[in-house]
């Protein structure tokens, strides 16, 4: 194990729906976990929480909110894990995200939500930020296809092809300034398995 790897990092992943982030973060982490790399899992948004419910019944279009309740929604959701991510860095864990703010930045920015007004926020409460966003990069299209294989009752983000192509330009903007964070780009039109395979050889690489 390398120095650095004893340090711990925090990596998030991201995309638009369909990108393969659960997937590819549960890979990672059974990875880690093989090689007793200490390590732990977190996703967004966290539907077994009070908040995490809420967001479930406004994706699914039981309840309306404006830009700036969805910011707090999600802002909120992701601020209650904030000691419990603090503590894992101090143990020197491994943190792997499905998701994270940088999602709530693009999502909720593309609605409306200024992104200098987010980040503000998030600096005032000093939430955590990633050593490492991994983008897993597809197109609209891809998205909707992977999404209605999956199941059949998309919400209101996995059905509007023209939102998830903003919302594409809105990760790209991100990306380009490497706004909070640190941003790597993968191809994640390929396989399951291939881009598990590039992830790994990002990680080596870095640590």
């Amino acid at each position: 194990m390398s120095k650095d790897l004893k340090k711990g990092k925090f990596i998030v992943f991201e995309g638009i729906d369909g990108a393969g982030g659960e997937t590819q973060s549960k890979l990672l982490f059974s990875y880690f976990k093989k090689r007793k790399i200490p390590v732990e899992r977190l996703s967004y948004p966290d539907y077994r929480e009070p908040i995490g419910k809420l967001i479930h019944q406004f994706l699914h279009k039981k309840y309306d909110f404006s830009p700036e309740v969805q910011f707090l929604l999600y802002f909120t959701d992701f601020l209650k894990d904030k000691e419990k991510i603090e503590k894992w860095r101090k143990e020197n864990k491994f943190i792997i995200a499905d998701r994270y703010f940088t999602s709530t930045l693009v999502y909720q920015g593309q609605k409306g939500f200024p992104l200098n007004k987010a980040l503000k926020i998030a600096k005032i409460f000093d939430l955590p930020k990633p050593d490492l966003v991994i983008y897993l990069k597809i197109s609209a299209k891809t998205s909707i296809q992977r999404k209605f294989k999956e199941k059949k009752d998309l919400d209101r983000h996995e059905a509007d092809k023209k939102f998830l192509e903003k919302i594409s330009k809105f990760y790209e903007k991100l990306i380009r300034n490497q706004i909070f964070s640190k941003w790597i780009v993968v191809n994640g039109e390929r396989s399951v398995e291939e881009v598990a395979h590039e992830i790994k050889k990002i990680f080596h690489k870095l640590w």
